[in-house]
């Protein structure tokens, strides 16, 4: 299999020496993402904005490996306070609730910066279908 790695620009992906985001075969992973602006600048003051700024990023990315949302099947959000989870959940299901893909959110104690509320990583597969949902 070939796996190609991806930057989304951010300077400290070259600094540390990681990847935004890795494609091996149809398979897709993108590691935890938070709404930093290129200046270091945390985008959004509530949660509910961060985590749409990170979707939106997320569906960009994934054009940039000829993957949509919908090839998505994991997504996982650390958020710096449960009482946050309606907001993130809400952003979520803008992008995501007609596709359904496991949804995890975890509280944590912080991140990077005391601005910022959500980190989310996500994993998708290229080409699956959805051919049935058992309830």
């Amino acid at each position: 299999m070939v796996r190609t790695n991806y930057s989304s620009g951010a300077p400290l992906e070259a600094v540390v020496g990681y990847s935004r985001m890795i494609k091996v075969g149809n398979h897709i992973y993108i590691g935890g993402t938070t709404s930093v602006l290129p200046d270091g600048t945390v985008y959004g003051e509530k949660p509910y904005d961060q985590a749409k700024y990170i979707f939106e990023k997320f569906i960009a990315l994934l054009a940039t490996a000829e993957a949509n949302q919908r090839d998505v099947i994991k997504i996982k959000a650390y958020i710096t306070d449960m009482t946050f989870a309606r907001e993130v959940g809400n952003a979520f299901s803008e992008y995501f609730k007609e596709i359904k893909p496991l949804f995890t959110m975890v509280e944590t104690p912080k991140l990077n910066r005391p601005t910022q509320y959500v980190e989310i990583e996500l994993e998708a597969v290229i080409g699956c279908e959805v051919l049935q949902e058992i309830n």
